[in-house]
């Protein structure tokens, strides 16, 4: 499958939203428990300081996006956040190393210093390892951080990348 990463459009929304809505379903990835509708997605995507999507070449269905926004403001303003989003049947495809290194390219176009990630999940193992090797440093381990779908709790690793 061949992919290219581009900015979103408005005619993206529902299979973007398809596609976040399947992972915070998962439980085991991203903090959010509420699941977006077409208006709470639509307003979601506009806020972020961009959007990519993986879209195929072909087709133009999307198979995973991202999200890029300030981490926080002011003197530390200058520390972007990220998500990343696979659809459930086009993982496996490296199609999220794609993501990350354009939001790398992305975050260095807005102006940000840096990358970082506040919460990864430590038994999310496939992303730990593409982002070390992408050059992600883990600042270290905060137990107990996340609270999975079942219920329990499991560590979370900070990673941080200088843009």
């Amino acid at each position: 499958m061949n992919v290219v990463i581009r900015k979103y459009t408005e005619k993206d929304l529902k299979e973007m939203i398809h596609i976040w809505n399947e992972v915070v379903e998962e439980g085991i990835a991203f903090p959010q428990e509420e699941c977006l509708t077409s208006e709470t997605g639509k307003e979601f995507f506009a806020s972020q300081t961009y959007c990519g999507v993986a879209a195929e070449e072909a087709t133009g269905k999307i198979q995973g996006l991202y999200i890029l926004h300030p981490n926080n403001v002011g003197r530390c303003g200058h520390i972007c956040n990220a998500s990343y989003a696979v659809s459930a049947d086009a993982r496996g495809k490296h199609i999220g190393e794609k993501l990350v290194t354009d939001c790398l390219l992305q975050g260095k176009k807005h102006d940000f210093g840096v990358l970082q990630f506040n919460a990864v999940v430590a038994s999310n193992i496939h992303a730990r390892h593409l982002y070390e090797r992408l050059g992600f440093i883990q600042l270290g381990t905060i137990p107990k951080g996340f609270r999975m779908k079942d219920g329990h709790f499991e560590d979370i690793c900070p990673y941080y990348h200088e843009l």
